[in-house]
Parts: structure tokens; C-alpha cells; sequence
């Protein structure tokens, strides 16, 4: 039979009666002879609740603390659900990070696993036992427990069934898959049957929350088949794979958004070599990140503006940092806080002609001004401003006919 690695998310383990829910899950899993490891993310709400808790504390709560405190979370999910397991007859375990161990490297907070010992969880499970792991987490070669990130759970699922050889990686979450946009904001949105890594890749780092990133992109490096399902129902979820098997009759797949971006132009830049690297490699070294980048040049060649989108919490930092750059000179430094960016995505979009004019023929057909443009194979994306976010996902999901 095959073995599994299933995923659990937060809202899938919330509550003792969901914990017991996602029991019954892996038990009828395990009954069909399939060898399962689970990974568990903490009960929703709990890594919010822990984090304010270090802010009582302090502003600036102990990196190396903060680790310790909010791994805790997925902890005690791993011992209420193997508790759970074991009380209704399958036999389980629950392991910590350190116990395997899951080896990380990196910085605290944003570490990433590289790889994790095997022989003791495969012995269990040939012994006919179901094993639970804390996503989230690892130890470091130091031996000290680090998190890899909001949302690490699904990159240590993603590990797991790469370095355990799985046959297949299931993601338990509160919607039945992967839909073509918000189906909370959207309602005539729908579940995608079958999606390209490349895609899901997209959608997932424009803001869908249904995957964390890095595992899908670890995913697509190994050729490992995800499927994004519903722990509350029995329909069939969204089936993740290589691009092969994709179907390029439409166009856009998707239509993502986010609302966490901020826009920030430079007024006449002086033109000349090297200048783009003088104002964005001090942002690098500070940890921001650069999104889209336009540049105007003027008419006589000597000035430029430049403008670029960084993530909204970045914002006061990125400015702080222009202003103290003593490299570059600008006349102006304008901000807005009140962006979002609007994003379609799709594989066939690489052999569909009039894409782009499509999408910006919508927008202004509703008057929705755009800030800035970034494209990519089968991606483009945009900078509108915040209040016509909504309007602008329905207009587009209407308009490349995805209700």
C-alpha cells in the first residue's frame, strides 16, 4: 500500500471536536493499509495568541524566545491528535522537531529544513503506526529549535514526503481546493480540478492563502503531487502537478490579490549607471523586499523617476533608508500605503494573444486607474488603489470567464 503524508491546517485542528474529526480521517486512511505520517499546524488562533502574549513582554521579544514560544503551538496538536488516534484504536505518536530530528539552517523565525533523520518514524510505521509531526519547525546544527516561517507547516509536509519517498502529499484545509479567487469575497468563484505547479506558485505568492509558497515551489522541484482538499467534506479536492498535464484552453486560471503593498516613487533621479543599485541594495540588506519596478526616463535623458512596490509593513524602514542614502539624489520622495495589487494568472496566457489588452480594457471600462505593471510567462499583475480591490477581482473574473 501506499504511504502518505496528510496535512492538517489550523482550522482543520481548532478545536478538541475538529482534532477528533481529523482522527476519523487518518484512521479510515490507515485501515486501508496506507502508511501515514500526519503534520499538524497549531489550533487556529493559537500562534496569534502566543505572539501577543511576547508583546506583553516586549516589543522586541528574544528572537531565539519567540521560536521556542510559538513552536509550542503545533506541539500541542501533534500530542492532543496522536491522543486522539490512540483512543479511538490506531495506533500513534507524536514527535518533536528535536526528536527525529527535523534539521533547519538559517536565521530564527525564517529558517528552512534540510533535511531529517528516517529510521525511527519508518520503523514505526512498518510496525503499523501512525506517526504526528509539528510542522513549522526544526532544530538547528547548534541544537537550538527554530520556525521556518507563517505557514511552514505546508513546507514541512512538502519535506516530509520528499525525504520519507511518500506516494502522495494531501493538504487538509476548510475549503474543498484551490478556487479561482476569493470564494469569501467572490461567491460565483469556483474550484479548480487540476493545477500546474507553476500556477499554484503564482497564486500562492500573490496572496491565496491556500499554500505557502516555498512549499510549493519545493513541490514542483521534486515532481511531488499535492492535492488541496477539505478536512469538513467528502468532494474531491485540487490536484497539483507538473505542467504537462495542464490544460491550455483557458487562458487565465486564477485571479489573486493582495492588500498588504505600498508604492513609493523617487522624483528625478539622476540618470546615470549604477544608480538603480545604489537605491535598491541597502533595501536587500535590510531585508526588504522589492516588488515591481517602473522607470520613467524624461524627455532630456538626465532625470528619472523610479517607482517600486515593498510590502506595507516595510514601508516606514524602506523610506528611512532612502532618505539616509547619501549615494543617491532625488528632488521627491512620494508613498502611498493605500495600493493593492490585482494579479491573473494562467499557463495558457503563454499562447493567448490580447491577454493584456483584455485586462486593461476591463479596468478602465470600470474606471479603475492602474499605479504600476509587472508580467512575467503567465502571470501580470497591478497596482490599483486599495477601495477598488474587490470590484476589480470581480470584474476580471467575470470578464476572462471564470464565474
Amino acid at each position: 500500500m501506499a504511504k502518505k503524508v496528510l496535512k492538517f491546517g489550523g482550522t482543520s485542528v481548532g478545536s478538541i471536536e475538529r482534532i477528533q474529526h481529523a482522527a476519523n480521517i487518518i484512521k479510515k486512511e490507515s485501515e486501508k493499509g496506507h502508511k501515514i505520517i500526519v503534520i499538524v499546524s497549531a489550533m487556529a488562533g493559537k500562534t496569534n495568541e502566543l505572539v501577543a502574549q511576547s508583546e506583553l513582554i516586549s516589543n522586541n521579544f528574544n528572537k531565539r524566545e519567540m521560536d521556542v514560544l510559538l513552536t509550542s503551538g503545533e506541539q500541542v496538536t501533534s500530542a492532543l491528535l496522536a491522543g486522539a488516534l490512540n483512543q479511538i484504536g490506531t495506533k500513534s505518536k507524536s514527535w518533536m522537531n528535536w526528536q527525529i530530528p527535523i534539521l533547519t539552517e538559517g536565521d530564527h523565525k525564517n529558517s528552512r529544513i534540510i533535511n531529517m533523520s528516517t529510521s525511527k518514524i519508518n520503523d514505526y510505521l512498518k510496525d503499523g503506526g501512525v506517526a504526528i509531526i509539528p510542522g513549522f519547525q526544526g532544530v538547528s546544527s547548534t541544537g537550538e529549535v527554530t520556525s521556518i516561517g507563517r505557514g511552514g507547516s505546508d513546507a514541512t509536509a512538502v519535506a516530509v514526503a520528499k525525504i520519507f519517498e511518500s506516494d502522495s502529499c494531501e493538504i487538509y484545509t476548510d475549503v474543498d481546493g484551490v478556487f479561482s479567487t476569493d470564494p469569501n469575497k467572490v461567491p460565483v468563484a469556483k474550484k479548480i480540478d487540476k493545477i500546474s505547479y507553476e500556477e499554484m506558485l503564482e497564486l500562492s505568492s500573490l496572496g491565496a492563502k491556500v499554500m505557502q509558497p516555498s512549499a510549493v515551489q519545493t513541490a514542483m522541484m521534486y515532481d511531488i503531487p499535492l492535492q488541496v482538499r477539505s478536512t469538513f467534506t467528502e468532494r474531491k479536492g485540487t490536484e497539483i502537478f507538473n505542467q504537462e498535464n495542464i490544460d491550455y484552453s483557458k487562458s487565465v486560471t486564477g485571479v489573486a490579490y493582495s492588500k498588504d503593498d505600498s508604492k513609493i516613487t523617487l522624483i528625478g533621479v539622476e540618470d546615470k549607471p549604477g544608480v538603480a543599485a545604489d537605491i535598491f541594495e541597502p533595501l536587500g540588506q535590510n531585508q526588504i523586499n522589492v516588488d515591481m519596478v517602473i522607470q520613467n526616463i524624461s524627455s532630456d535623458g538626465k532625470k528619472t523617476d523610479l517607482t517600486f512596490t515593498v510590502k506595507r509593513d516595510d514601508l516606514e524602514k524602506a523610506l528611512t533608508i532612502l532618505r539616509n542614502n547619501t549615494k543617491i539624489k532625488f528632488q521627491e520622495l512620494n508613498k502611498n500605503d493605500k495600493v493593492s495589487k490585482i494579479s491573473i494568472v494562467g499557463a495558457g496566457m503563454v499562447t493567448t494573444p490580447g491577454v493584456t489588452y483584455k485586462m486593461f480594457r476591463a479596468l478602465a471600462d470600470d474606471k479603475i486607474n492602474i499605479l504600476a505593471i509587472s508580467t512575467s510567462e503567465i502571470k501580470l499583475s497591478v497596482i490599483i488603489n486599495e477601495k477598488d480591490t474587490i470590484k476589480a477581482v470581480k470584474k476580471l473574473h467575470t470578464v476572462f470567464d471564470l464565474d
